[in-house]
């Protein structure tokens, strides 16, 4: 009996050593959890506000929860943006105002340094090619008259030397084309002295205008004129890119025959309105220009403080968002199957540069009032 008595002692000796054990390693597990609720709290409370103009286009990124939610609790950032015009944000609006610019044209980088900016370092966050955007009618007249043709892939493609001598010789929409729109035809831009997608037009119209070689400063005498002409004929012009974009879907053919945009602007409307998907298909085609320019998006940094923004735009999960849900090329090669309801080329082949930075500054200069 005292065997058993005494095994039974010592199991009992065990049970409450083994229940006291466990206890500490609960309080121990529950101080773990404690710490780390307390830590994450201070992690949410320790967000930092960044400044930045930024280009219009952008506008639906910097409003995805998705992209706000990353930025805040993993960077512990939160912004303050105020939509500007890539080419005024670099060149004419108070740097004072903002820790950074987010234009949508790589060039726009030099045009701050030379704009007397204190640029302290610049990240390429993603990019997008210039496109025209056509109602059917006007993209079925571009082919017949030999302007558009389908490539290999099915895509769309113009020819802007084509499509820029039918402008210089005067030609009308109804009689020369067979569309009925009122008057010359023109292809519709921003302003290319304040927002980037006009002023990337510019650029590919220099461009065509100078053999289809990208224009040298040397070369911007003879081809001013030329350029300088096609803007003043062009009458209004929006200064940013998504109220062109915005214009175009509302106002209809009559008004807004072909407009330039950004390839991604067509991708975010087919994903925000499902409804609408027949409807774009049916009635707009999306045309790359034969070469386009990709729009790059580099954030510039004016203040130290970017830096947390720099790092938080090149995360790999915002990245793949840029792609998936705005349709923001990201790399070398993008998926077009992650991106439903629209059909999208998955590199962009004919490209040329961007003129330099003193060729984009004459561009302007002669375009100015």
């Amino acid at each position: 009996m005292r065997n058993v008595s005494g095994a039974v002692g010592v199991k009992q000796m065990s049970m409450r050593g083994l229940s006291v054990k466990r206890s500490w390693i609960g309080l121990g597990l529950l101080a773990a959890v404690i710490a780390l609720s307390i830590a994450y709290v201070s992690q949410r409370r320790e967000v930092v506000e960044i400044s930045i103009y930024y280009g219009g286009e952008k506008a639906r990124f910097l409003k995805n929860p998705e992209i706000q939610t990353i930025l805040r609790d993993r960077f512990g950032v939160k912004l303050k943006a105020i939509k500007a015009g890539s080419i005024e944000m670099a060149t004419t609006l108070d740097p004072s105002r903002v820790d950074c610019i987010w234009p949508s044209n790589s060039v726009a980088t030099e045009l701050a340094r030379r704009a007397g900016r204190k640029v302290l370092s610049d990240a390429n966050i993603f990019a997008s090619p210039i496109v025209f955007f056509a109602w059917i009618e006007v993209a079925e007249a571009l082919e017949k008259k030999g302007v558009v043709r389908k490539n290999k892939s099915g895509f769309l493609v113009a020819d802007v030397k084509k499509m820029s001598a039918l402008v210089e010789k005067g030609a009308r929409w109804r009689e020369d084309l067979g569309v009925e729109v009122y008057g010359k035809f023109k292809i519709f831009s921003t302003d290319p002295t304040r927002s980037n997608s006009g002023n990337i037009w510019s650029a590919l119209l220099a461009t065509a205008f100078n053999d289809g070689d990208t224009p040298k400063i040397e070369a911007m005498a003879k081809i001013a004129p030329r350029i300088k002409a096609y803007f003043a004929a062009m009458g209004f012009m929006e200064t940013s890119s998504g109220d062109i974009f915005e214009n175009f879907l509302k106002q209809g053919m009559g008004s807004r025959p072909i407009i330039v945009g950004y390839e991604n602007q067509m991708i975010e409307f087919l994903l925000e309105n499902q409804r609408s998907a027949d409807f774009i298909r049916d009635k707009i085609r999306i045309i790359y220009p034969g070469p386009t320019i990709f729009a790059q998006h580099p954030l510039v940094s004016l203040r130290p403080g970017c830096a947390k923004l720099a790092e938080a735009l090149q995360d790999p999960e915002v990245q793949a968002i840029a792609w998936r849900a705005h349709g923001f090329r990201t790399g070398i090669t993008n998926d077009p199957s992650l991106i439903k309801g629209a059909r999208l080329p998955e590199r962009i082949d004919l490209v040329a540069p961007m003129p330099s930075a003193a060729a984009t500054e004459a561009i302007l200069a002669t375009l100015k009032p």
